[in-house]
Parts: structure tokens; C-alpha cells; sequence
């Protein structure tokens, strides 16, 4: 069985210093910003998830370790490798390991903690989950004070999106449009995109009612492969009211 100690020597090799300090660069890890204080060992996304499928055997209690590490691709990890186990639990019809990595995923929240970390991870564990479930932890998470935990439960929806189930998204894109981060305006405007590609009248009967007072870039998300004149009508109209 491999170990957390195999795990740490094989991560120390991959880690990057020049490209750590890129990183934390670009996931905003500055004084004030989403990311502050955020800690980067230089590794891109391929190698983790190399790493992680070398690793995806690890008990919870391993994984657990990484999920609470200051560094963000060991966290990052930690969400592949519980992406894997959910994976291999729903091909195989377990429900109660299904269950019990969900409750796992929920409890471990705070690990969840940058916008990369929640797309890797809502989108393909607690959205499969919740699908035939209850999902009114959805509503919790969406009206919490914690940015990630909005996310997690917009990005959630993205699975529900994909098998054209859009009534939560809708109400949680309601719940989630005005609020004061980028970052939220970000994951409904592209969660609206998503539902228009599939049902471009359900998303217009959305923007029917809210684009000329929704944030500008949850609407230019939205209306991204909107054909160009249709794009800028909708944006011309937003101009007008702004």
C-alpha cells in the first residue's frame, strides 16, 4: 500500500519553485485578494493528476491529511483522487460509498478553498450525488458568506445542467447573481452559458428578465457564443440601463 510518506517524496520532485511563484500569481494569493496567503509548490495540473491516480487508493484519513495541507496541490490532490474513488463507487452502483465520500467532500469544505479547487471537484462529486437527492444543501451553501461555498453550490449544478435538469441552477443563479464578488458573476454567467447550449430559449426567458440589471460580466459570460449581433444588442441594452 502506498503511504503518505511515499506520496510527500514523490511530490517534493515534481515541485517547482519559479513556477509556484507564478502560480500564486495568478490564483491571487496577495494581501487582500481571494486567494491570500495561499501556498504554491510549483506543480501544474497534468502531474497532479498523475500523482493522483498513483494515489487514489488512499484511505480517507490520508486523504484528509492533504484536504487540511497549507499547500494548494496537495489539496488539489486530495480532490482528484476523492473525484476518482466517487467515480469508481458510481460505475460500480455503491451508494453508500457514494454517500459517504459526499459527506467526506461536505465536512472537508474548507479545503475547498480557491475557484479551480470547486470546478475540479462540485461539478463531478456532490452534483452526481445530489442528482436523484435532496438538494437543499444546495440553498444552504448558496446563501453562506463564504465565496467557495457559493460556488460549490452553483458548480454543483453543472452536472444537473448536463442532463438538461436546469429548475435548481436557475434558482440558484437567482440567489447567486448579485453578489459582490467577480468570482461569483463568473461561475452563473458561464452556468447560464452552459444551460443555453442546450436550451437557448430557457436562457433567454432568464435574460429576458434579468440582463439589463445583472452584473456586466455574469452577462457577458452568459451571452458568450450568443451570435454577434444578438451579443451586442444585449450588451447595448445593459449600456442603457447601466
Amino acid at each position: 500500500m502506498a503511504t503518505l510518506a511515499e506520496f510527500k517524496k514523490d511530490f517534493k520532485k515534481l515541485s517547482r519553485p519559479a513556477d509556484a511563484t507564478i502560480l500564486q500569481r495568478f490564483f491571487k494569493t496577495g494581501p487582500g485578494e481571494y486567494g491570500e496567503g495561499d501556498i504554491f509548490a510549483g506543480i501544474k495540473v497534468p502531474p497532479c493528476r498523475t500523482l493522483a491516480k498513483k494515489y487514489q487508493d488512499f484511505s480517507l484519513k490520508e486523504i484528509q491529511t492533504l484536504i487540511k495541507s497549507k499547500i494548494h496541490e496537495e489539496r488539489a490532490i486530495a480532490l482528484m483522487i476523492l473525484v476518482l474513488q466517487f467515480n469508481k463507487a458510481w460505475k460500480k452502483k455503491d451508494e453508500k460509498t457514494q454517500g459517504q465520500l459526499f459527506k467526506f467532500y461536505m465536512k472537508n469544505l474548507k479545503g475547498v478553498n480557491n475557484w479551480d479547487l470547486v470546478d475540479a471537484s462540485a461539478p463531478y462529486l456532490s452534483g452526481p450525488y445530489l442528482f436523484e437527492r435532496d438538494r437543499k444543501i444546495l440553498y444552504k451553501l448558496a446563501l453562506s458568506k463564504d465565496l467557495w461555498e457559493k460556488r460549490v453550490a452553483m458548480l454543483s449544478c453543472y452536472y444537473f445542467i448536463r442532463q438538461k435538469d436546469f429548475k435548481d441552477a436557475l434558482k440558484i443563479a437567482e440567489i447567486l447573481l448579485f453578489d459582490e464578488h467577480d468570482l461569483m458573476h463568473k461561475a452563473v454567467g458561464w452556468m447560464l452559458r452552459e444551460i443555453g447550449n442546450r436550451d437557448l430559449a430557457v436562457e433567454k426567458k432568464f435574460l429576458d428578465t434579468y440582463s439589463m440589471k445583472m452584473p456586466r460580466t455574469a452577462l457577458r459570460y452568459a451571452i458568450e457564443k450568443f451570435p454577434e449581433k444578438e451579443r451586442l444588442k444585449y450588451l447595448k441594452m445593459k449600456t442603457k440601463t447601466a
